[in-house]
């Protein structure tokens, strides 16, 4: 039998656009052009402008021939150019590469060579590490300096020297205001690239597409709760998972981003007073720095805030701390291959009434898919079957859905691995309760998420053999109330050879970035199977007697 529907109802350009975020920008600079896009230190940017001078980016970009497939990167902090970016460089249907701040110089230069970046955008914060790690690098991008002018005189670190062939300024007045953007080829196109941390070997390149972005947009606005004009502090990273698509996100709803280059106390609380902040994100860290800043640091405010947060859940004492600090914390879950968080734990209102054993076992779930998520489950991964809803059996957490990422750049092996079955294998061990809530259990690649960052306990591992005392290891998470979690390492040495806690934590930060270092090391002899095999469970079992 013929589909009477199939026939003369085609696609058509009046009927069928691809999906991207850029339109929900030129859609807010036309409906609220003198509403304030973005709050930088005494600057103010409206929509008029913010769209002018990502169009700007974007004609300056064509200028110098990037175009559809080249890498752009940027290492930027939470200011304005990392938004511009967002925008401006998927315009000229190039891919946004933004650079973790915190790594050091060769993962920086490898980044750098596996993405063929033709231009490098630099904070003059970080124009040291860049320096160094160009110098390793084989590609030769054209680099530009950021001179951000409200730096200030109470920085932590003092600006670096320029060592771009061009200042952004003068790079964006070169640009037209009037380019002529047009829409992606295809939905299904990269528009940004995020590396993994790298469990084993090097990170890999996670690759976002337009249609995830744009749909990723519309559910953070769903699941943060964000009605028109919202004000979102970023405290968050934008360079993790492109600031969990927030960059995109405030666009739809006409919000106010407010830029906020390092996380203190002091001035995120002048900024929720000052600005009517109504939203940010943030890691367990940035929990701890408000509840516990000083008193002088504190300023009243009469808004509820709404606090995101995708690490471990929270502790109840410290969710009781952001709740009479003003504070409403919403727990999520995700992984920068699902755009950043992907799962929500929508809280009952009836949950309320439950007694604190029973209210902490329902906020220490993950919790359900995402509106723009298709499908959210806990398998078998060898059977691909789905566990049952006990509660109580284990089994890999899988993902299907437009929010999954296009794929691992360059690495066919690693993406078909993957979507294995046609689903996203997590990695992430995990239950299924009755109610069809999702709770981890484990992490199946020994990730270690500290105040908000991916350390692979491979690669810490990996960095103590180099030690010529050390025999054995293994690197764990510890619980820490401050960081959520830090590495602990538990080392056995040779015979005969000695070393120092402080010297094995010295020898780490000579191959690592600060950040990934173990913070305590326990000399023991390590638990291993009959074959060799070190015994993660029972170093994690361990740690938590610490």
């Amino acid at each position: 039998m013929t589909n009477p529907y199939a026939l003369d109802l085609e696609k058509n350009p009046a009927n069928h656009q691809p999906l991207t975020p850029l339109s929900y920008l030129e859609r807010a600079a036309k409906v609220f052009p003198d509403h304030v896009a973005i709050i930088h230190g005494e600057s103010r940017t409206s929509y008029r402008d913010f769209w002018r001078r990502s169009l700007k980016l974007a004609s300056a970009l064509a200028k110098k021939g990037i175009g559809k497939g080249d890498t752009v990167s940027v290492m930027l902090s939470n200011t304005p150019p990392m938004l511009e970016s967002h925008f401006g460089v998927p315009m000229v249907k190039a891919v946004l590469h933004s650079l973790n701040t915190r790594l050091d110089a060769a993962i920086v230069a490898f980044q750098l060579d596996h993405a063929e970046s033709k231009v490098l955008i630099v904070d003059r914060e970080f124009s040291g590490v860049v320096r160094e790690a160009l110098a390793l690098a084989k590609t030769k991008p054209l680099i530009i300096d950021y001179d951000d002018p409200a730096y200030g005189d109470d920085a932590p670190y003092s600006k670096g020297e320029r060592i771009g062939e061009l200042d952004y300024e003068d790079f964006i007045a070169s640009g037209n205001e009037d380019f002529a953007w047009s829409m992606p080829d295809d939905e299904w196109d990269a528009i940004s690239l995020n590396y993994t941390s790298g469990t084993t070997g090097n990170p890999k390149g996670v690759v976002y597409h337009h249609r995830g972005a744009a749909l990723m947009a519309y559910a953070n606005s769903i699941h943060a709760g964000m009605s028109r004009h919202p004000v979102y502090l970023w405290t968050l990273p934008m360079f993790h998972c492109n600031g969990w698509c927030f960059p995109w996100t405030l666009a739809v709803t006409g919000g106010t981003h407010v830029c906020l280059r390092w996380v203190r106390a002091k001035a995120m609380y002048d900024a929720i007073a000052d600005h009517g902040v109504t939203h940010l994100c943030g890691a367990p860290i940035v929990m701890s720095t408000l509840i516990n800043a000083a008193d002088g640091d504190k300023r009243a405010f009469e808004q509820t805030v709404t606090f995101n947060t995708a690490a471990a859940p929270p502790p109840e004492a410290v969710l009781a701390g952001m709740a009479d600090a003003g504070f409403a914390v919403t727990h999520l879950y995700g992984l920068t291959e699902t755009y950043g968080p992907a799962v929500v734990n929508e809280w009952h209102e009836e949950w309320n009434g439950l007694d604190v054993q029973a209210r902490t076992a329902k906020k220490a779930r993950q919790g359900v898919r995402y509106a723009a998520l298709e499908d959210l489950t806990v398998m078998d991964p060898q059977t691909m079957l789905r566990t049952p809803a006990d509660g109580e059996t284990i089994g890999e957490v899988m993902f299907r859905g437009n929010i999954v990422m296009k794929g691992y750049l360059k690495n066919r092996a690693a993406t078909d691995e993957a979507f294995a079955g046609g689903w996203f294998h997590s990695g992430d061990l995990g239950v299924m309760h009755p109610d069809g809530y999702i709770q981890l259990k484990d992490r199946s690649k020994d990730i270690i998420i500290s105040g908000g960052e991916n350390i692979s306990s491979i690669e810490v591992e990996d960095a103590l053999y180099k030690h010529p005392a050390v025999a054995s290891c293994g690197v764990v998470a510890r619980a820490d109330e401050r960081w959520g979690e830090t590495p602990v390492a538990y080392v056995e040495l040779k015979p005969s050879r000695t070393a120092t806690e402080a010297e094995i934590i010295e020898h780490c930060r000579t191959l690592l970035a600060r950040f990934k270092c173990p913070r305590t090391v326990i000399f023991a002899e390590i638990p291993k199977t009959s074959t060799g095999k070190i015994q993660k469970f029972r170093l994690r079992e361990m740690a938590k007697e610490l």
